[in-house]
């Protein structure tokens, strides 16, 4: 075992994202359900604008800075299997707020950051083809999303619990 770990930069911005993804999961699953009674949309939106900027900032901080090394028990195929992981979560940490804001765009509403400021609309039409892409990709995404963040979890709970490896500790 290593006691290397992400450094606290990393590990904040890992932190802060995942609460922020998982909040926005379940503001996205709950904003029709709830809609008579709380209206979600505007800090769903909200908190997506705020995900892209923080995962820009994380990137950035990823390609400056060397992630620990995986524990010598890895075998390359699951080396290979969590840097995969990790390039597909950028991804979405990235696609997922750029379609919400392709889709607020094509909108009516202001697309408001926490009422403080209104953040700049894209030059999307209510019914073109852009738009409808990024509804779909943004919908269909979400499942994606919530498969991988609970691949992910129960990846890191299977090294700590089962392999008993340093891997969850890095990020704590």
């Amino acid at each position: 075992m290593t006691n290397a770990k992400y450094n606290a930069g990393a590990r904040t911005l890992h932190w802060l994202i995942a609460i922020l993804i998982i909040a926005n999961i379940a503001g996205g699953l709950l904003h029709e359900p709830l809609e008579k009674v709380v209206s979600l949309m505007p800090a769903h939106k909200a908190i997506g604008m705020t995900i892209l900027v923080l995962s820009l900032v994380r990137l950035g901080w990823r390609l400056t800075w060397t992630a620990p090394a995986y524990p010598a028990t890895m075998t390359p195929l699951e080396v290979l299997a969590a840097k995969l992981v990790h390039v597909v979560l950028y991804l979405f940490m990235l696609a997922m707020p750029v379609t919400g804001w392709i889709m607020a765009s094509a909108g009516k509403y202001p697309l408001s950051w926490f009422g403080l400021f209104d953040m700049p609309k894209l030059p999307v039409a209510k019914d073109s083809v852009l738009a409808g892409i990024g509804h779909e990709m943004h919908e269909v995404g979400g499942y994606l999303l919530i498969a991988l963040v609970l691949g992910h979890v129960l990846a890191a709970l299977r090294h700590h619990f089962l392999v008993r490896d340093d891997i969850l500790r890095r990020m704590l």
